[in-house]
């Protein structure tokens, strides 16, 4: 192989190879600050009133009539914590199609969930977006309910919420809806345990 044969074959592999190692670098860094923001944490809470009680939102299943529960999950391979969260849809009904993909930000931008609001997936049900470890409940009430909304969103990653669970550990957090126009809204609050 000649030097320029070299440099030609340098120049077209490296730049797609460095792109991929710092897109995972990116998204493991922002995973672990997110979360060591989360744990570290004082943010208060809204004064939303309880919608309902929190005590075993994973054991607990709501029914839901005549709507098909299927949930298309997109999240990075580098994530750990998407596969609790999808185990935790399919114990309540929901059939998943699960795409890994090492450029999620572009998904969420597809989606215009956010900056603000995001999480580590992002799942398309029924035409609404949900951000994060939202509880399949809170899924199927927006279901129900159908409001005028893009979607539900539990920002960040906290402690104890479907897919975070560390024993018995629950941090405070909510449920937020978002349409487009950047309008959010508490949709449920849970407390700490």
């Amino acid at each position: 192989m000649s030097y320029k044969q070299f440099i030609y074959c340098w120049q077209k592999w490296l730049p797609p190879i460095l792109v991929r190692v710092a897109v995972r670098a990116v998204v493991i860094i922002c995973l672990t600050v997110g979360v060591l923001g989360i744990l570290g944490s004082t943010a208060p809470m809204s004064n939303a009133q309880l919608v309902s009680n929190t005590k075993g939102i994973q054991d607990k299943q709501t029914p839901l009539k005549s709507t098909a529960l299927n949930a298309t999950v997109y999240h990075s391979p580098d994530c750990n914590c998407c596969g609790g969260w999808i185990d935790h849809l399919k114990t309540q009904g929901f059939q998943i199609t699960d795409f890994s993909t090492p450029d999620i930000e572009t998904v969420k931008q597809k989606y215009n969930v956010p900056d603000n609001l995001s999480s580590c997936h992002t799942a398309i049900v029924n035409g609404y977006v949900i951000e994060g470890h939202v509880p399949a409940d809170d899924i199927k009430r927006l279901l129900q309910e159908k409001p005028n909304v893009a979607g539900l969103s539990v920002p960040q990653m906290p402690v104890g919420t479907p897919g975070m669970e560390m024993g018995d550990r629950k941090d405070p957090f909510s449920v937020l809806s978002f349409n487009h126009k950047d309008s959010v809204a508490v949709f449920n609050k849970y407390p700490s345990s």
